[in-house]
């Protein structure tokens, strides 16, 4: 049965915003090294709009930029949405029954399956599907923006935490 997480990064104030902050090289390393051992991921439509970036090369990538945008597209892709129409190459469109698709993935894959995005998040919480969540703190104050938590925090406990790279710590919780 695969484990469903979700984690992202996030402020010392508790905001995720991809264009406020980027990851240190040694954290993009750690997340390209995450990416290559998932078993998919789900996507919100918010997100996954912003991870598209990934599905062409660009030529003022670097060697890690191509690594992780080669992880990114061989990952299976399960994205969330009643607005989107079509999804790009490795994906497949969810536009009904959210329950009964997360459910059936979690029974019949193995591994990681990485949930994308606050607002899916709080559904899949709602419904008891997330089995971790990951918070990478930044030492950065938004003081605006999305929070990690879309809805009231569930009861969680924790049982890691580790320092990736030189100023951020993950935390990772389980429900309680």
């Amino acid at each position: 049965m695969a484990k469903l997480v979700f984690g992202l990064n996030q402020s010392l104030d508790g905001y995720v915003d991809h264009l406020e902050f980027a990851p240190s090289p040694s954290l993009f390393r750690h997340f390209i090294e995450q990416v290559r051992d998932l078993t998919g991921s789900v996507y919100g439509r918010r997100m996954y709009e912003v991870m598209r970036y990934w599905d062409e090369d660009s030529p003022e990538w670097g060697a890690e930029e191509c690594d992780f945008a080669a992880a990114w597209r061989s990952l299976p892709k399960w994205v969330v949405s009643r607005s989107l129409k079509s999804v790009g190459p490795n994906a497949t469109l969810v536009e009904d029954d959210i329950e009964a698709v997360v459910r059936g993935l979690k029974a019949r894959l193995v591994g990681e399956i990485e949930v994308a995005g606050p607002d899916l998040a709080r559904s899949l919480t709602d419904l008891g599907l997330i089995d971790e969540y990951r918070l990478y703190l930044h030492p950065v104050v938004l003081g605006r923006g999305k929070p990690f938590f879309a809805g009231p925090r569930p009861p969680l406990r924790l049982v890691a935490s580790d320092l990736i790279g030189e100023d951020v710590i993950r935390l990772t919780y389980v429900p309680a």
